[in-house]
């Protein structure tokens, strides 16, 4: 198979472009490596893709149609993993326009793609926990409301949702939306809390722990997130169901009091954390907490990392990239 993977040079799409080209799948990647955090890491993480065999690489911005189109060309592309998008919650309010062009205009791109091309079987795409809002029920479950976003971030990622299953209702295109729980790990985002913190404590400075530290997350290693989302692709919706579209939730289906996520990290970085208290954020969300009910019956997907064992690996990482 001939996979596409926007994204190629981000944190889930990178692990993803390896695990694919491990099982013997060509990849065609793309990535416009933009400067949202340090271009050198995205740069580093496509340095270890494109030695490899059955990868080539397209840099290119997903909102335009030619650099789509530039990419596939004289390629036969069977499957789509589009998890190219302007991240991050609380940059939504610096720069809301960069998450319409790239989240908007870039999925519509993604779905003109693969109404024309003929031969995509599936398009798989990138959601976030981020839709449920300031949802109150918890876990998270698919058929919850999420009518009450609170981030441009999140409206975004909910547009995506009804545009993939209009596409897929019109020209019977089979997707799967995957809604991410706070992904981590080796080669993760520099804006997440988990990197933010590690970078402050190995450098003796305070970490800001928001809500005043009363704040749950459920953290998903990143070898996870890959084998759910592979497992996906390999299992398009099928349109004798009904329209083929259906979202699952991706998470570790345990969320984390921040207070105990400091804790392991003080204990598998050997430092203590020096914890300053913090009002909310404006567009944050207190609690997540993913019901993978549906994608555990559907696609086998069973988390298996723990939070000390994914940290740990992230701590070796880090120190690893960053050593003197």
């Amino acid at each position: 198979m001939t996979i596409l993977v926007t994204g190629a040079a981000g944190f889930i799409g990178s692990h993803v472009c390896q695990a694919l080209l491990d099982r013997g799948d060509r990849v065609v990647g793309i990535d416009d490596l933009n400067p949202y955090y340090d271009p050198a890491l995205k740069q580093a993480r496509l340095d270890r893709l494109l030695p490899r065999n059955g990868f080539s690489f397209y840099q290119g911005d997903i909102a335009e149609t030619a650099a789509i189109a530039a990419a596939v060309k004289d390629r036969e592309i069977t499957g789509v993993v589009h998890l190219a998008a302007q991240a991050g919650v609380r940059y939504s309010l610096e720069n809301p326009r960069a998450y319409v062009r790239s989240n908007l205009m870039g999925h519509l791109e993604i779905l003109e793609l693969c109404r024309h091309l003929g031969t995509v079987n599936h398009l798989v795409y990138a959601s976030s926990s981020s839709v449920y809002g300031g949802n109150e029920k918890v876990p998270f479950s698919e058929s919850d409301p999420v009518d009450h976003p609170v981030s441009l971030y999140a409206v975004t990622k909910k547009a995506d949702e009804l545009m993939s299953h209009a596409y897929a209702h019109l020209y019977g295109i089979a997707q799967t939306g995957l809604r991410y729980f706070t992904v981590y790990g080796p080669w993760g985002r520099p804006d997440m809390a988990y990197w933010i913190f590690t970078k402050a404590m190995l450098a003796g400075e305070p970490i800001k722990l928001f809500n005043q530290g009363e704040m749950w997350r459920d953290f998903t290693y990143i070898d996870d997130i890959v084998a759910g989302t592979i497992a996906a692709l390999d299992n398009p919706p099928s349109a004798q169901a009904g329209v083929p579209h259906r979202i699952y939730n991706i998470g570790h289906n345990q969320p984390e009091h921040l207070g105990h996520f400091v804790d392991i990290l003080e204990d598998v970085l050997g430092v203590k954390a020096v914890r300053q208290l913090e009002p909310m954020q404006p567009g944050d969300v207190v609690r997540t907490y993913a019901d993978i009910t549906d994608i555990s019956r559907d696609l086998g997907f069973s988390p298996k990392t723990s939070l000390k064992e994914g940290l740990s690996s992230f701590a070796d990482w880090y120190r690893g990239y960053f050593k003197p």
